[in-house]
């Protein structure tokens, strides 16, 4: 496993899930964030992902078209947006495998999600796929 040089993550893919949840709710999911804007780890994301994100978002919590403008600025700057080349197929929620490509593309270490069929998965192609808490406990772990 590749980690940074003070033992932490270095490259990691939010779930739409754990995003949607840090942002309303907070909590642990919140607290990941918190390190991401700390810039404890890396966070990446395509396209496709940041288009789900905001859509989740806007079904459930409208936003403003200013404060839609501001969360793309802020999103856009906080996360790396990485292209997948490479297409997956072996989901069969179609969104999951657009997970998949972008950790991929963008050399992830870490999925983190509560998606139960990523989950299933534990590991791709080197990616470990963990919950919040797991990912949690490994960050302080590994910052001892």
């Amino acid at each position: 496993m590749n980690t940074a040089t003070e033992g932490k993550p270095q490259r990691v893919l939010l779930d739409t899930n754990v995003v949607v949840s840090a942002l309303v709710f907070g909590g642990k999911p919140g607290h990941i964030l918190s390190l991401l804007l700390e810039k404890k780890f890396r966070a990446i994301a395509s396209p496709i992902l940041f288009a789900e994100i905001e859509d989740v978002i806007n079904k459930k919590f409208p936003l403003s078209g200013e404060d839609l403008r501001l969360f793309r600025k802020q999103t856009q700057k906080t996360f790396e947006i990485v292209n997948p080349k490479e297409t997956i197929s072996l989901l069969k929620d179609d969104a999951d495998n657009r997970i998949l490509e972008a950790a991929v593309e963008g050399k992830c270490q870490y999925i983190i999600t509560g998606d139960k069929e990523l989950l299933s998965l534990r590991e791709f192609k080197g990616i470990k796929i963990v919950r919040v808490t797991e990912f949690l406990d490994i960050f302080y772990k590994k910052a001892e």
